[in-house]
């Protein structure tokens, strides 16, 4: 079975990771902005971003980012990183990479000495929320209209 890894994105793999976005439903990029624009907001917020393409074997099939730190989190949170984009390509869906993915950033916030990891979703459906509570994530409540989730490591 291949081997789920996080890779850097570079001018190799640029192409392929911003074309993941259009395999995801219509609904599901309402939910998660374009790798692209993602990829820009991380090289504007160089020391703050953390970009990685998702690879199954030598085929990537997502994306996710954190933000290495945030204003926003309550300080007896902190350290903490704030999960700022994740997404997993429609036929990789539901066969759970998500959470091997989110296992992996776990066992990363762990080794960097990290307390709290937050992230936020829409609620105009169900997903991504019921996949980041059924993951072990707590909902704290509504902030400029997106739910706030943490999870305590």
């Amino acid at each position: 079975m291949p081997k789920l890894t996080l890779k850097k994105v570079t001018s190799k793999n640029f192409d392929a990771v911003v074309k993941l976005s259009k395999t995801l439903t219509e609904y599901q990029q309402t939910c998660v902005a374009p790798n692209i624009a993602s990829l820009a907001q991380a090289y504007v917020n160089k020391k703050r971003a953390w970009p990685r393409a998702i690879y199954l074997g030598n085929k990537p099939i997502g994306f996710i980012m954190l933000a290495l730190w945030d204003d926003d989190i309550p300080k007896e949170d902190n350290p903490a990183y704030y999960l700022w984009r994740f997404m997993i390509a429609k036929d990789y869906q539901q066969k759970g990479y998500g959470s091997k993915v989110l296992d992996m950033i776990k066992e990363k916030a762990i080794n960097d000495g990290i307390k709290t990891i937050y992230t936020s979703c829409e609620m105009t459906g169900d997903q991504p929320y019921k996949f980041y509570i059924g993951y072990g994530f707590t909902d704290t409540g509504l902030n400029d209209g997106e739910q706030i989730l943490k999870m305590y490591l």
